[in-house]
């Protein structure tokens, strides 16, 4: 069964960087189109990154471009968000996922990780 597992996240300053991680088990990313997503509290999900089969075209939220980079680690099943300049507005949840050409998830939503950012 697929499974994604979410890790990274913690507490930091405004301006301060974080490195997330997004694990993937139970089968190959690599026919999968990848994505970071944001839960804030009373919010919607919102799309932060996705990065294309193979990783040659990379999309960024208007809010993540220029400080978020999105990456994926094929031989690994894992996918990377490096963030950096945080503020108080990244503050939330962090979840990935991944889309298959047809539309398919990857798999069901994992816990995500928490990214607080505050002073």
């Amino acid at each position: 069964q697929a499974q994604l597992v979410e890790s990274g996240g913690g507490v930091v300053q405004p301006g301060g960087s974080l490195r997330l991680s997004c694990v993937a088990s139970g089968k190959s990313i690599r026919g999968y189109t990848m994505g970071w997503y944001r839960q804030a509290p009373g919010k919607q999900r919102e799309q932060i990154a996705t990065i294309v089969q193979g990783g040659r075209m990379k999309y960024h939220s208007d809010t993540a471009k220029g400080r978020f980079t999105i990456s994926r680690d094929d031989a690994n099943n894992t996918v990377f968000l490096q963030m950096n300049n945080l503020t108080s507005e990244d503050t939330g949840v962090y979840l990935c996922n991944g889309k298959s050409l047809y539309g398919a998830d990857f798999g069901p939503w994992g816990q995500g990780t928490q990214v607080t950012v505050s002073s």
